[in-house]
């Protein structure tokens, strides 16, 4: 037998023999009165003789993470929501019966202990147990306490263990759900409404990506999991909701990578009169109120590289971003023949029917996105990729449009809105009659009811999306998007 199903076996007889003594090892009726933290900050500042002068009981409960035995006395760490704290367990103080019960717990298992406050000789803050309360008996042993759990796999997979035994990953995700609720309530103070739009929607749209797929059996509809929420929030604006936001899901049924998780968060947000230039100055004062708290400053490490998150971020147009890092011949940016013929030197795989605009930006993603390691805002888009967006009145060919990179990847993407239903109309036919050049599976529609809604007039607006697992990634430091994810996609189980 191995080793795992020894243990699981001898868990397995001690719940059995528990039972057997009519003790309860799932019980539900201990009350908590503090947490470990609780008691850490209230008592942080104590001396050994203060404490002996505290007649406080405190009743506290968590999982056992490290047991010391001495015969008839052991210390033990319990961890709880907020951290970890010692306990003191003795005979002849939880008296004969509560010793024997805790002679059936092992690490794992969860315990409640109510008792006094002390520091032992070595100076640790603990609790001396003077009752204590099997809570939940774990029949499966913790990973081994020396090697902590570093399998990628099971990491990812058994996130629950993760949490447990890696404090640093439960930092991680404290922090990421620190930095939504400081998103929220930045937008929230400005006069942004938060709202929720629909997840299945009867036509996909607002990106280019392949959607998932399903069916609704009472209605007999084909539907699709939004890969954004962007036309229904333009809807709002047009019903008179001039600032709203969503902090919503979005699923594209494409490859999974360190920065690409089929099913992602993301923050999105319309203001009406707006301009593209409006949100760039919203956004860096918005990221750089997250880095303050989040990292007590603006310069940061992230992996190799220092990040100065300080204004004014570098701001410069696609176009001049491949002249400058991709030190191409200009004729590039004006004629599609010398594009085609430098994106087939650079090892680009290029249809000889992609359009210019398509062939600038794989030219961009190859040599300049590599190069944005500080924060920067690169604008002006070609008009043929950007099917959502308002024209340049100076430069009809592009749009108002910018990406935000931070180390080296994409972190956000806005623009000034189309409000134009003419124009929006006819970008929407034009992305269709490309269908067959651009990649299989990504989607073009032509959404009636969201035209129908620009017909009835929107006002001018900025809107922009921020992808939410890339910049926690940016903010605790994180090489891959799985690391921000609580439950990543993986395959299954073999």
């Amino acid at each position: 037998m191995e080793e795992k199903d020894a243990l699981f076996e001898q868990r397995l007889k001690k719940l059995s023999e528990l039972r057997e003594q009519g003790i309860n090892p799932f019980p539900n009726d201990f009350r908590v009165t503090h947490t470990t933290g609780e008691i850490r900050e209230r008592f942080k500042d104590y001396t050994p003789e203060d404490l002996k002068k505290v007649e406080d009981v405190f009743s506290l409960a968590g999982r056992i993470m490290a047991i010391r035995s001495f015969g008839k006395a052991s210390f033990i760490h319990i961890q709880d929501r907020k951290g970890r704290i010692q306990a003191y367990i003795r005979k002849d103080t939880v008296g004969e019966e509560g010793f024997q019960l805790f002679e059936k717990m092992d690490i794992g298992d969860f315990i409640g202990v109510t008792g006094k406050v002390f520091i032992t000789r070595t100076g640790e803050l603990t609790i001396e147990a003077k009752a204590i309360m099997l809570l939940s008996k774990s029949l499966r042993p913790l990973p081994e306490k020396w090697h902590g759990l570093s399998d990628v796999e099971i990491r990812f997979r058994q996130r629950y263990l993760d949490l447990i035994v890696n404090p640093k990953v439960k930092e991680t995700f404290l922090k990421r759900v620190q930095i939504i609720k400081l998103l929220r309530d930045f937008l929230s103070e400005r006069d942004f409404l938060e709202v929720e739009t629909p997840m299945m929607q009867p036509l996909p749209g607002g990106a280019l990506a392949k959607p998932f797929k399903t069916h609704h059996n009472a209605l007999d509809m084909d539907l699709y999991l939004r890969i954004a929420p962007e036309l229904y929030l333009k809807r709002l604006v047009v019903g008179g909701w001039e600032r709203v936001f969503e902090i919503n899901r979005n699923f594209r049924n494409e490859g999974i990578s360190t920065q690409h998780n089929p099913e992602f968060t993301m923050l999105e947000f319309y203001c009406a009169y707006f301009t593209y230039r409006d949100l760039m100055d919203l956004t860096e004062e918005m990221i750089c109120f997250v880095a303050k708290e989040i990292q007590g400053g603006l310069k940061f490490q992230y992996q190799e590289h220092e990040l100065d998150f300080t204004p004014p971020w570098k701001r410069i147009s696609m176009k001049d971003a491949i002249l400058e890092y991709g030190k191409v011949d200009p004729d590039v940016i004006k004629d599609r023949a010398s594009s085609f013929t430098c994106a087939k030197e650079l090892g680009i795989d290029v249809p000889k029917e992609m359009n210019h605009g398509v062939i600038l930006q794989e030219i961009f993603c190859a040599v300049a996105e590599p190069h944005l390691i500080q924060p920067t805002f690169v604008t002006d888009y070609p008009v043929e990729i950007s099917p959502l967006s308002r024209r340049s009145d100076d430069h009809p060919e592009v749009t108002e449009r910018f990406e935000l990179y931070i180390a080296g990847r994409e972190i956000a993407n806005a623009f000034s809105e189309l409000n134009d239903p003419l124009d929006q109309r006819e970008r929407f036919v034009r992305q269709m009659e490309q269908k067959s050049v651009q990649e299989e599976g990504l989607f073009h529609t032509m959404d009636e009811d969201f035209l129908r809604a620009l017909e009835h007039g929107m006002p001018p607006a900025a809107g922009e999306g921020i992808g939410i697992d890339r910049l926690v990634m940016i903010m605790t430091d994180s090489p891959s998007i799985r690391e921000v994810i609580l439950f990543p996609l993986l395959r299954s189980e073999r």
